[in-house]
């Protein structure tokens, strides 16, 4: 697909999709957020036993590159499915996050080498 995409867009294409099957009255929030969790956990599956070097190397083989890229699509899909029926703005909320992250954990001094614990460096969000 050749058009530009952007997320008002794409959460039309789904809504569309789901209307298509008569499938919106199964895509409540509890729903979504649910298959949400299934669709991350499956992404997770693909990296669980791989030791970091191979993790960093996933995309190079077609067939894992192809499986990533199948459930990043799910993922994303069922987030902003989720966004459309809770009303959220995936990108407002997250220029949102990212401004309370910068004030909660300001970056450290480079001189002083503050904030170096890696506290919260497992969460992109910040918690």
């Amino acid at each position: 697909m050749t058009e530009h995409l952007d997320v008002p867009k794409l959460q039309r294409r789904l809504a569309d999709f789901a209307a298509a099957r008569n499938w919106q009255p199964y895509h409540t929030p509890k729903n979504l957020a649910t298959a949400l969790s299934v669709e991350a956990s499956e992404l997770v599956e693909i990296f669980q036993w791989l030791t970091p070097e191979e993790s960093a190397r996933v995309m190079e083989e077609p067939d894992s590159a192809h499986r990533v890229e199948d459930e990043i699509a799910d993922v994303l899909a069922y987030l902003l499915q989720l966004c459309e029926v809770l009303g959220v703005d995936p990108l407002s909320a997250l220029a949102a996050k990212i401004d309370r992250n910068e004030r909660r954990f300001p970056a450290p001094d480079a001189a002083a080498g503050e904030g170096t614990t890696g506290e919260g460096a497992g969460d992109s969000a910040g918690g």
